[in-house]
């Protein structure tokens, strides 16, 4: 029993180093197959709207496997710190943002992401706003975790600042929406901040 536990454990924490670097991949892949779309200036979603070229790849082979991914490594997160309720409930929301991932994947965006009132077009919405919410949470609230554990102790402060960092482009990201401007790029560092934590995190949880 105790060495399933170890399996499911280590193919967790291997979740949560793989996710952010297929993330990251399927997305500079989707961007250079559409010519003329701009990482500037569109959405991630955009690259998985409806009808486009890349909808099947992005969908399938971004937000859905890697939204498992997290669930993966919420999973294991909550075994390995299931005496701490921070814990715990810090893995919780990690799921939660997994779901939210998976969900966005299922129902894509309208043409240019635009808030059309279709049944997709709002659940993809949804989805990506709970699933940043959730990952911000969690990211602060592993930063209370990490006070409390001794040899983690180092990343609360980066787990902090990732969190707020986090936040604040995705605040920007929507300011910038009704600029029409900077919209994509304020996405991309929301989520690169975000999925470089759960990296770094990963990582170093394979090391301990």
């Amino acid at each position: 029993m105790e060495a399933a536990r170890s399996v499911v454990s280590r193919t967790g924490i291997l979740c949560g180093v793989l996710a952010p670097l297929l993330w990251a991949s399927v997305i500079v892949l989707c961007g250079t197959l559409r010519p003329g779309y701009s990482h500037f200036a569109q959405y991630i979603s955009e690259l998985g709207e409806r009808g486009s070229s890349t909808e099947v790849l992005m969908r399938y082979g971004a937000f859905v496997p890697t939204g498992l991914m997290h669930l993966a490594f919420a999973g294991a997160l909550a075994t390995r710190f299931g005496t701490s309720r921070p814990g715990v409930l810090a893995a919780i929301l990690l799921g939660l943002n997994g779901l939210a991932r998976i969900g966005a994947g299922f129902f894509p965006c309208e043409a240019g992401c635009e808030e059309t009132g279709s049944l997709d077009q709002r659940m993809h919405s949804l989805s990506a706003g709970a699933g940043f919410l959730a990952l911000v949470v969690s990211t602060v609230l592993w930063s209370v975790v990490f006070k409390g554990t001794r040899d983690l102790r180092n990343l609360a402060s980066y787990s902090a600042l990732s969190g707020a960092l986090g936040l604040a482009f995705l605040l920007l990201m929507v300011w910038s929406a009704e600029q029409g401007s900077t919209r994509g790029l304020f996405e991309r560092l929301s989520s690169g901040v975000l999925s470089l934590w759960i990296l770094v995190f990963a990582l170093r949880l394979a090391r301990r």
